[in-house]
């Protein structure tokens, strides 16, 4: 009888420690899931906060010649087809130049919805003058050139990077996110790089781009 009382208290000694491996086990299961679960949340936490963010209104240090108010400031240029804005901003003087030359001026007025990557005065002076004197002669290449500056569609900040098709039936490929977006160089006219100076401006009728190289448009 004594022999049989203490195998079962052998036994009962034996289950109980078997419990309290397993109990600890799982607690220590419990623990490595939930320290997985807050590093992938802390992981998460932090990929979302690196993400450059798309901005909401005009941005760029190119913004800053664009007047505050009055004549070709963003609040009226919001209300004027793009080619009419763009003829009140001092720093887009040589493209509305270039625009009436190629008598596009009503074209694109009455576009709708579209994207204009409007270079710059200095885009223009990074060119060699005799180039963009023979460009402003020639009436079809002055249109593909002007043309190839206009995407189909709207695009705001977060959906310009990737190739757009233009109004001259090409396509052009912008890279970045943000408030950084550029176009390579062997698709400028100089040959460097383009970068937008001044970003999501709207127009009645266009959002534009402000960049400071002239675009090369596709060889016919």
């Amino acid at each position: 009888m004594k022999s049989t009382l203490l195998t079962r208290g052998r036994l009962v000694v034996a289950a109980s420690s078997l419990v309290i491996t397993l109990t600890a086990c799982g607690s220590d299961d419990a623990s490595d899931g939930n320290a997985s679960a807050d590093t992938s949340s802390s992981a998460s936490a932090s990929a979302e906060s690196t993400a450059p963010a798309s901005p909401t209104g005009p941005f760029g240090a190119g913004c800053a010649a664009i007047p505050a108010e009055g004549p070709g400031s963003s609040a009226e240029m919001a209300a004027q087809p793009v080619a009419t804005a763009a003829a009140s901003v001092p720093s887009l003087s040589t493209l509305v130049q270039a625009v009436t030359a190629a008598n596009l001026v009503d074209s694109l007025n009455t576009q709708q919805n579209v994207t204009v990557l409007a270079p710059a005065n200095q885009a223009f002076e990074a060119v060699p003058p005799e180039a963009v004197q023979a460009l402003m002669a020639d009436s079809a290449q002055l249109t593909a050139a002007l043309t190839h500056h206009v995407i189909q569609g709207r695009l705001t900040p977060d959906a310009l990077a990737g190739a757009h098709t233009t109004l001259n039936n090409d396509e052009v490929t912008i890279e970045g996110s943000g408030e950084n977006f550029t176009i390579a160089g062997d698709a400028t006219v100089s040959g460097t790089a383009a970068s937008v100076i001044c970003g999501n401006v709207q127009t009645a009728n266009a959002t534009v781009y402000i960049i400071d190289q002239v675009l090369k448009p596709a060889a016919p």
